[in-house]
């Protein structure tokens, strides 16, 4: 343990010149109480190693470990988050766009979000957008040979940046996000599911995808996905029934056609909008039924339907075998009684039947009976 040397602090006599001050004019302000509060960070450091029983170097060995990552994340060693954007390679036809065709444009490739498109977030938007002005101002191309066109990439990242930070119009692009548009066209026939090696296998890994792609438009979260092959039957109703009433946000505006430019013309404008609005309502109808075409490929093919069915034939035959060794049903039973029923009242017709066969017979020989008498008699009248 450290020796403690107490050291005693006489102060310095006064000067004979000093003298107290006068009191001020003015009354002094009463005393207020103020809670300080602990801040910066010497104080944060305490509180991670209070927080988390570190030790001092523990601590500092945590604090290296996430400058490395931050270093590795940004590649310049500034130590700070990128928040996962990176650096995506640029492609040659980037530097060719023409900034007034920029509803052709790839937005999220030209911010270099091609991994992230419609899942990157506002913060991500504005680190990518950093990242692009900091590498394509005019500025810093100025009097560099071979960059004629970079003010036109320029026009074309601020144009991105534009729509994107926009909630409206990236929903507008997001609908009609090229890259996922140029993907609509890959979905699996029944053919090639039926000739898979692995056909089970072969329909959850070719059309989980699909379902995902066409998840983003869902206004209704979170979204069913295809699930697994041995879904209860309960669950698989549930994603059909979801597919078969799913509510798309999607909407077609981003491809509308714009008023010729310098065109006051009124009833040019009216016909530019009508006519907008009636594409508009055609690609939305074409999307559904090219959405409900999916699902109901998808139904067709699905091997959990047919081994839904086989369990559920099992299962009836199951009770019907269980139900003929416990005794006969009570179907069996109602078919006994009425045809007893049947039985017996065919019985009392043929009783009746004989009954009224007797009452003839008897009739008829007591009739021939009393002919014989009278016949008698009359032979027996002359011989007397």
């Amino acid at each position: 343990m450290a020796d403690v040397l107490q050291l005693t602090v006489v102060p310095p006599p006064l000067p004979k010149s000093w003298s107290p001050q006068p009191p001020p004019a003015k009354s002094l302000s009463p005393l207020v109480d103020r809670k300080l509060i602990a801040a910066g960070p010497a104080y944060l450091a305490h509180v991670r190693r209070a927080v988390h029983n570190l030790s001092f170097e523990e601590h500092d060995k945590h604090v290296e470990e996430e400058r490395k990552r931050l270093q590795e994340l940004n590649g310049d060693g500034v130590g700070e988050d990128d928040l996962g954007v990176g650096e995506e390679e640029e492609s040659p036809e980037l530097s060719l766009l023409d900034p007034k065709e920029w509803k052709k444009q790839d937005h999220y490739a030209v911010l270099g979000l091609s991994r992230l498109r419609y899942r990157a977030t506002p913060a991500q938007i504005k680190v990518a957008h950093r990242k692009k002005v900091l590498k394509h101002h005019p500025d810093k191309k100025a009097g560099v040979a071979g960059d004629s066109n970079d003010d036109a990439f320029f026009k074309c990242i601020q144009k991105a940046m534009d729509v994107l930070t926009n909630p409206e119009k990236r929903r507008q692009f997001d609908s009609v996000d090229p890259h996922y548009e140029s993907l609509e066209e890959d979905v699996p026939t029944a053919t090639e599911i039926s000739k898979a090696k692995d056909p089970n296998r072969a329909f959850f890994e070719q059309f989980s995808p699909v379902f995902e792609r066409e998840a983003r438009f869902s206004r209704v979260q979170p979204v069913p996905l295809l699930g697994e092959y041995s879904d209860t039957k309960a669950q698989v109703e549930g994603f059909y029934d979801f597919w078969y009433n799913f509510d798309s946000w999607r909407s077609f505006e981003y491809l509308d056609k714009e008023v010729n430019e310098g065109s006051d013309n009124r009833d040019d404008k009216r016909y530019t909008e009508k006519k907008n609005k009636t594409e508009r309502a055609r690609r939305k109808k074409e999307d559904t039924a090219r959405l409900r075409g999916i699902v109901d490929l998808a139904l067709s093919v699905d091997p959990r339907i047919k081994r839904i069915k086989q369990e559920e034939k099992e299962a009836r035959d199951a009770k019907k075998k269980g139900k003929s060794s416990s005794g006969p049903s009570k179907a069996e039973l109602e078919e006994q009684k009425k045809r007893a029923e049947e039985e017996a009242k065919q019985k009392e017709e043929a009783d009746k039947l004989a009954k009224a066969d007797a009452k003839k017979a008897k009739a008829a020989a007591a009739n021939a009976a009393k002919k014989a008498r009278r016949a008698a008699r009359d032979q027996e009248a002359p011989a007397s």
